[in-house]
């Protein structure tokens, strides 16, 4: 089926299944291959109804609130990872009957909540910060000078670890298997000592190794070699990589008005819908269309809120743009439903599978009452 036509709705977040399972069937063989284990990070991909397809390949989910490990709990029901900056103690609470394992951001959370967690028989870890940046944009960067996101090595000297069993490091943010390299090898030098009284090592997410060009050998070696070294279990949590290049967001041209040139209004909203392009922020793919000046017809494309700045970027196109058109946004299924919001009463896309066979399941729609409900 064409994303063109009037089947799937406008607008609408559309997965296809194909590409998603490719994905997932080169993460089983990382699996397979370096020992490792990966498990989904609701943050960066939340569809619950691809999770009877994901769970075939992934050991589970990593969540980073109460909320979303219910969703990982009762919709995938597998492994369940937590880690949060902070838990209230009903957080904690509520955890306990549903996580495997739990990772505290902080020794004073830990103190606070391990005899809870050490009768609950629930695997505990500490998230350190290796001090190693990695991460291109600063917003994305859990080791940036002051971050509130890990517990520096100089922290942990002279500590009563007992009771805990792993470490949860997160550092990277869309990166290559080399990011992944240099990071262990930071870990290695800032925690190793600690190492050998672990059972677990969890190297978190933005390992993306979905993306063309990735060297799936070299991070195969590198979590192989580490796993050997320390005898631990290696768990990855990658979020993007899952549902990397899975699907676009589909549009509309709802208008087209002009102002030093010509602008094309949308059914969706950039602020609202991909947020990501205002706040990363990142110029995505548009279907058939290339950067401003390359082919004939340039339009600035925009969205359809009040919102003065809500623009994407001007994009070049082969023939004039007419009320109707369809606009597809490439890869638009990772970090970007998970982070929509109902702003200004704009539509909320639709969200729909394109599946295996060709057919397209339309998951959900969005109406007035779900628009209301996040009010009162």
């Amino acid at each position: 089926m064409s994303l063109l036509t009037a089947g799937i709705p406008s607008p609408c977040y559309v997965c296809e299944e194909a590409k998603l399972e490719a994905n997932l069937k080169l993460m089983q063989r990382v699996q397979d291959e370096s020992g490792a284990k990966i498990i989904l990070a609701l943050k960066g991909f939340s569809m619950w109804s691809t999770f009877p397809l994901v769970g075939q390949y992934l050991h589970g989910c990593t969540a980073s609130s109460v909320w979303e490990a219910k969703l990982a709990k009762f919709e995938m029901g597998k492994e369940v990872h937590a880690y949060s900056p902070a838990y209230k103690p009903q957080d904690i609470d509520e955890l306990i009957p549903l996580v495997n394992h739990i990772s505290f951001n902080s020794l004073s959370q830990w103190e606070r909540y391990k005899e809870q967690i050490i009768q609950a028989g629930i695997q505990a870890g500490l998230r350190v910060n290796p001090e190693h940046r990695e991460a291109e944009t600063e917003l994305y960067d859990p080791s940036a000078p002051g971050s509130r996101l890990g517990i520096k090595a100089s922290d942990l000297e002279g500590q009563d670890l007992a009771g805990i069993s792993g470490l949860h490091i997160h550092n990277l943010c869309e990166c290559d298997s080399y990011a992944t390299e240099r990071t262990i090898k930071a870990v290695e030098e800032k925690f190793g000592k600690w190492l050998p009284k672990m059972q677990w090592i969890n190297f978190g997410g933005g390992h993306l190794m979905t993306k063309d060009g990735y060297d799936i050998d070299h991070l195969i070696a590198a979590l192989k070699a580490f796993k050997q070294k320390w005898q631990v279990e290696v768990i990855l949590e990658p979020g993007s990589a899952v549902a990397w290049q899975t699907g676009p967001l589909v549009s509309e041209v709802v208008d087209i008005v002009h102002n030093e040139g010509n602008i094309a209004l949308l059914d969706i909203s950039a602020t609202a819908h991909m947020p990501d392009v205002l706040e990363m922020p990142y110029r995505p793919e548009v279907r058939d269309a290339t950067l401003a000046g390359e082919k004939p017809y340039n339009y600035k494309l925009a969205g359809n809120s009040c919102l003065a700045g809500d623009v994407i970027d001007t994009y070049s196109f082969d023939k004039p743009l007419k009320v109707g058109d369809r606009v597809i946004f490439e890869d638009m299924i990772h970090y970007t439903m998970v982070k929509t919001t109902f702003f200004n009463g704009v539509e909320h896309p639709a969200i729909g599978i394109l599946k295996k066979d060709g057919s397209f399941e339309l998951v959900r729609q969005f109406n007035y009452e779900d628009f209301k409900s996040r009010l009162s």
